[in-house]
């Protein structure tokens, strides 16, 4: 697997970044706190989510901002893939979009943050964890492998080589025989349980009791039956006698409803009679009405305009008065129409005057804004033209400082450089005269101490018998000669240093001159833009004052017209007034029309009153004789009947009916107690074939429960087994694996430390580590240096992620090996073993390795650099590019 591009937009410290990233080993460089290891976290961020942050999503938000944006374009396997991530911070939550989809035309896309890690997952087959334990060393965790207790390393270690999967499979495992062994007890003892409740039910003998309850139940049935028929018998002679008394009732119950009849008839033609003499009054009261609303319309004819209170003359006074009407609302709407629309359009004209002086007023305000505006034009570009003139005479300055100078400007760089490589050689030829200096005035100490010792200094013998007496004044006459060539060595050296000074300056000078001249060009230019912007706002403030005067004319004369309009509304409203007067006529004269009409009505009413209330009257009468014609026949029928009743043969039905009631009241108790005992009878015959069913039920549930206890006796020793071979399976795997892993963490920790003190690593079945020396003493890593256990530990991450790489079924690419700030505990002399690491590594088949650095030496081992800064006005960081062979590591290690 390989990253290929990542984007962000304002992911913690950056705005907008896009870097490429290709095969090989890139190298991110910067100074602290530029925002080098976001560039990896937001590489770990886009594959898995927030499983990959330490903190909250809120935290990768750029602060001040509320939106942002992770792109990653990455290979893997053949397989080329783009993840885009977006969070957007509003009201305390935090909105997450996340997408996958392929790049190279095959048909993959992921919608959806879960969907996307989950892919993620199964494709590098590694989650979040696991890709920081194998490919992903974090800046400080560099040595969390070896710091770790036995049994912390072994999980790590277990995990990382997937494992942990086959101890949670065995703790599954191990789970589901507890499961089993619980339900197994469980069914055990609902067997022994069933056991019994079979006994005791066999022992109640439920067979013969049923063919007991059996024969008592028929025994109530057929005295029931006896029963049932003596009372049949019984409500045929009560029916009998009770069809006899309700005979003579009838009889007694038509004789009384006759004589209501009789009344009611009666009390009907006294009724009738009272109706008619009302009507006989109402008739007299309505022709004493008549005569009054006469009157009152002879009163009224001249004021409604009439000659007679006829229907025709009403009707067409009233079409008259319509037709007037009807002239005076049509007029009277136009000219309401009329003043409306002079009152809308004095309205409207009155308030496009007040728009157009409004307008007027902005327009005069922004000529204003854009005189001043172009006055501080004019002004910057006064200050600009002045800047130039004080750059130019500094410039000046400058130039005469080389006209004076045995060098130009084009040959200060190299002339420079020249005497810093001398200067070099001759602090090199200081060092060695003072070592050679040092050794030779040691030789004329020890000397003259021989010779203050009475023995000579070369052979140790006598003086006055050695034949080298004199060898010391050759060594003094040395030290003289070194003494003088080192005094001129080091006023040479303080020469070029002096020189070399002055070149800096001249050299400061021709960097200060080149960026005066850039700076120069740079301002003459906006000098012009300023100039033409002054002019520009200038014509502007003209043009909007020339535009605000018309304006003003033209709300005065608008204005004006608005008052010439509010004069023809007012002029127009007095007419409106007199033709509203004029419909006040008309209806006063309608309603006069229409009282006279009421009255008319009133009299007709009346007059239909008196008609109908005779013919009412009428048949009152008609009603009252036929009623008188009933009671003759009522009471005709009422004697008949008096005649008809015999109170003996009442009384015998009586007596019948009282005994047959008190026989069917004792049997009905007799046929309730049967009964009774009968429903017992049942209930205990329904009991016992209960009880047969449930004996029958429980033992097919034994029989069933048997087979399920066999059942989950198998299963239980099958989990037993799988719980088993999956701890087998582990402790054999881990077995071959520590095997394996000693292997590739002696191979890479033989290209780190070979031929040096140590011998070989040592690596137990509990991932327990010891490191041999050449010697053969066995160390604890513990023991090592800060720094040799740093390297020790990345051999260790090194080793694991070769062996992942090397035994992943199906050749199944690994991440690139990402390495943050590997350095921090290592010294000068062991970051040159890591560099041989790296380049180790790519040589094992490791396509990409990334590392946040500011080591020079591991910026010179580089592929690709990739430099992060920071600006400091707005505290963004930038990412830029660059092949490391075209990079200069001393000028970056001076940045």
């Amino acid at each position: 697997m390989n990253f290929d591009r990542i984007r962000l937009s304002n992911f913690k410290p950056y705005g907008d970044a896009d870097l490429r990233l290709t095969e090989g080993v890139t190298v991110i460089h910067g100074l602290n706190g530029s925002g080098k290891s976001s560039l990896l976290e937001a590489c770990f961020f886009a594959l898995y989510g927030s499983k990959a942050l330490d903190g909250t999503l809120d935290d990768v938000v750029t602060k001040g901002e509320e939106e942002t944006e992770v792109e990653l374009w990455f290979t893997h396997d053949g397989a080329s893939y783009r993840i885009e991530r977006r969070l957007r911070v509003y009201d305390d939550r935090v909105d997450h979009q996340c997408t996958l989809e392929s790049t190279d035309g095959s048909d993959v896309s992921r919608d959806g943050a879960r969907a996307v890690r989950e892919f993620v997952t199964e494709l590098l087959r590694m989650d979040a964890e696991a890709f920081v334990g194998c490919a992903y060393v974090r800046q400080g965790e560099v040595n969390e492998l070896i710091d770790a207790t036995p049994r912390e390393r072994q999980d790590t270690i277990d995990d990382l080589l997937q494992l942990g999967k086959l101890e949670e499979y065995r703790e599954r495992a191990g789970d589901a025989r507890l499961g089993v062994e619980d339900v197994l007890g469980n069914r055990r003892g609902r067997l022994d349980q069933l056991d019994e409740q079979i006994e005791a039910k066999e022992d109640r003998d439920l067979h013969e009791r049923l063919n007991g309850l059996e024969s008592d139940l028929s025994e109530v049935t057929d005295e029931i039956d006896r029963y049932e028929d003596q009372r049949e018998r019984a409500k045929e002679t009560r029916e009998a006698a009770a069809e006899t008394l309700e005979t003579h009732a009838e009889k007694r119950e038509e004789l009384e409803s006759v004589k209501a009849e009789i009344s009611e008839i009666e009390a009907a033609i006294r009724e009738a009679e009272r109706e008619r003499d009302e009507h006989r009054d109402a008739v007299r009261e309505a022709r004493e009405r008549i005569a009054e609303v006469e009157a009152a319309i002879d009163d009224r004819l001249d004021d409604a305009g009439l000659d007679a209170a006829e229907g025709d003359a009403i009707a067409a006074r009233r079409e008259a008065l319509d037709d007037r009407e009807a002239e005076l609302r049509e007029e009277l709407d136009d000219e309401r129409v009329s003043a409306e629309a002079f009152r809308n359009q004095a309205t409207n004209l009155a308030g496009k005057a007040d728009d157009l002086a409004d307008r007027a007023a902005e327009l005069e305000s922004a000529a204003d804004d854009l005189a001043d505006e172009a006055e501080a034009a004019a002004e910057a570009a006064d200050e600009r033209e002045s800047s130039v003139r004080e750059l130019r005479e500094e410039a000046e300055g400058l130039r005469e400082r080389f006209a004076t100078a045995d060098v130009d400007r084009d040959g200060v760089a190299d002339e420079r450089e020249a005497l810093r490589e001398r200067r070099g050689e001759v602090r090199e030829r200081v060092a060695e005269l003072s070592a050679e200096l040092k050794n030779a005035r040691e030789r004329v100490e020890e000397a003259e101490a021989l010779l203050a010792a009475g023995k000579c200094p070369e052979c140790g013998q006598p003086v006055e018998d050695s034949p080298h007496a004199t060898g010391i004044e050759d060594d003094r006459e040395r030290v003289d000669e070194l003494e003088g060539e080192l005094a001129a060595a080091r006023e040479r050296e303080a020469e070029l240093d002096e020189r070399i000074e002055d070149l800096d300056g001249l050299a400061a000078a021709a960097d200060r001159i080149d960026e005066i001249e850039e700076r120069v060009e740079t301002l003459e230019e906006r000098v012009e833009e300023k100039r033409e912007t002054a002019e520009a706002k200038r014509e502007a403030a003209t043009e909007k004052r020339e535009q605000a005067e018309a304006k003003r004319a033209e709300a005065e004369e608008t204005r004006e017209v608005a008052a010439e309009k509010r004069e023809q509304a007012e002029s127009t409203g007095g007419r409106v007034s007199e033709l509203e007067e004029a419909l006040a006529e008309v209806d006063d004269a309608r309603e006069v029309v229409d009282a006279v009409e009421e009255r008319t009505e009133a009299i007709a009413d009346a007059e239909a009153e008196i008609e109908r209330r005779r013919e009412k009257r009428e048949s009152l009468r008609e009603v009252n004789d036929e009623r008188r014609d009933r009671l003759a026949d009522k009471r005709e029928r009422r004697d008949e009947l008096a005649d008809a009743v015999d109170e003996d043969a009442v009384e015998a039905a009586r007596e019948k009916k009282e005994r047959a009631e008190e026989y069917l009241e004792e049997v009905e108790d007799e046929l309730d107690r049967l009964d009774e005992r009968r429903t017992e009878l049942q209930n205990a015959i329904g009991s016992v074939n209960g009880e047969i069913r449930e004996l029958e039920a429980l033992r097919g549930e034994r029989a069933e429960l048997a087979d399920t206890v066999e059942a989950i006796e198998g299963l239980h020793g099958e989990t037993s087994e799988l719980e088993a071979m999956y701890g087998d399976l582990r402790a054999e795997l881990r077995q071959r694996n520590v095997a394996e892993l000693e292997r590739t963490l002696n191979e890479t920790f033989e290209l780190v430390y070979g031929n040096d003190a140590y011998s070989h690593i040592e690596l137990d079945g509990e991932y327990a580590l010891t490191v041999y020396q050449k010697d053969g003493e066995a160390l604890d890593p513990e023991q090592l240096s800060g720094g040799e256990r740093a390297l020790f530990n990345l051999s260790l991450r090194c080793a694991i992620y070769r062996l992942l790489s090397e035994g992943i079924e199906g050749a199944a690419p690994t991440p690139p090996l990402i390495l943050d700030e590997p350095t921090v505990f290592l010294d000068s002399g062991h970051v040159s073993r890591l560099v041989r690491l790296v380049e180790e590594m790519r040589g094992f088949g490791v396509e990409q390795i990334l590392i946040v650095s500011h080591d020079d030496e591991l910026v010179g081992a580089a592929d690709e650099l990739v430099t992060v800064e920071k600006e400091p006005r707005s505290n963004r960081s930038t990412v830029r590019r660059a092949d490391a062979a075209e990079l200069d590591v001393a000028s970056l290690a001076d940045d």
